[in-house]
């Protein structure tokens, strides 16, 4: 497989996934990729987690370990010798680290923002997990926010949680019309039960307006993901 591009861990992945709107993805599905569905849904999902113990070709940068990310994401997939690899596209990934914005745009030609961040997790009196992810957008904080039970659980295989947290590849469209491809290794994540979740996002300003409708409906689903370590592989060109 070769040496991994970067290694970090990802923890407690709150992900609010709402019904897509085809039209307005169609535009930025990379070339040689196409719209994925589970159960006839299109789906694009609001993910917020912890960046823990980030390494870069094996070097860890000072200031840069440990960080939140919130990101935007709906679902492709590409074939390859007949098999078909199921991935993500970002309509914009939010870090509160300025560099690493820099070299995602410039050299990766990913869809990084910079913002204020904060992150809180807890356990509730009655040990239930609480999550939170904020970030500001000029003046207000927008945030993900959830309660679920302490004690995450296997998935369900051929569950909508399978087909949303199991996307193992990345795809990017570049800037000379060739896409990007990146596989991120991570063994299969428990999640945890909901009981209860809420959030606020400045979806015009981020994403534009026509992903307002689909982010104040209401979600299809919630879900928690406990998370582990991962390696990112370096990217290829189709």
């Amino acid at each position: 497989m070769g040496k991994p591009f970067l290694t970090a861990a990802w923890r407690n992945l709150l992900m609010i996934n709402f019904e897509a709107d085809p039209a307005v993805l169609q535009p930025l599905v990379p070339r040689n990729t196409e719209l994925d569905i589970w159960n006839n849904t299109l789906y694009v999902s609001l993910v917020g987690f912890l960046f823990q113990n980030t390494r870069v070709m094996g070097l860890s940068l000072p200031f840069h370990r440990n960080f939140e990310e919130v990101n935007l994401r709906f679902y492709v997939r590409y074939k390859e010798d007949r098999v078909w690899k199921r991935g993500v596209v970002f309509v914009k990934e939010i870090v509160p680290k300025r560099m690493i914005t820099f070299v995602a745009n410039t050299i990766y030609k990913e869809k990084y923002a910079t913002h204020p961040m904060r992150h809180q997790w807890s356990y509730s009196p009655d040990n239930m997990l609480e999550v939170s992810y904020d970030w500001k957008v000029k003046q207000n904080w927008n945030f993900l926010k959830a309660t679920a039970e302490k004690e995450a659980l296997p998935i369900t295989a051929g569950s909508e949680a399978e087909f949303i947290t199991d996307h193992y590849w990345g795809y990017t469209q570049m800037a000379d019309k060739r896409t990007g491809e990146y596989q991120v290794a991570h063994p299969q994540w428990r999640t945890h039960r909901i009981i209860d979740y809420s959030y606020h996002c400045d979806t015009a300003i981020l994403y534009g307006p026509a992903f307002v409708p689909m982010l104040q409906q209401q979600p299809v689903s919630v879900l928690l993901a406990e998370g582990s370590d991962i390696s990112v592989m370096p990217k290829k060109l189709l």
